[in-house]
């Protein structure tokens, strides 16, 4: 099963930049599709962006334009470039394939106002 270690959430102004990384435990060219999400505090996890192995990208509404995924086979990780960061972005970030393998820590993301 193909494990996964989120890093890169820190405490930000509004309107900053974070990248957060997700490092897998096996080779990203064969994973056909990895997604980050996030939880806020007392809400359901919800779906944030997803990188197909094909090249396709997509993005929720809420993050598109501002947010950027990406991924790198050769150190086996995808990142999520987040820019003009708002308060709503707040949570705890995580990333996974589908069908759902083991949750990792994930990483937290606080946007101060």
């Amino acid at each position: 099963q193909v494990q996964f270690v989120e890093s890169g959430g820190g405490l930000v102004q509004a309107g900053g930049s974070l990248r957060l990384s997700c490092a897998a435990s096996v080779s990203t060219l064969s994973i056909n599709v990895i997604n980050w999400y996030r939880q806020a505090p007392g809400k359901q996890r919800e779906w944030v962006a997803a990188i197909y192995r094909g090249g396709t990208n997509v993005y929720a509404e809420s993050v598109k334009g501002r947010f950027t995924i990406s991924r790198d086979n050769t150190r086996n990780t995808v990142y999520l470039q987040m820019n003009s960061l708002k308060p709503e972005d707040t949570g705890a970030y995580y990333c996974n394939t589908l069908p759902w393998s083991a949750w990792g820590q994930g990483t937290q993301v606080t946007v101060s106002s």
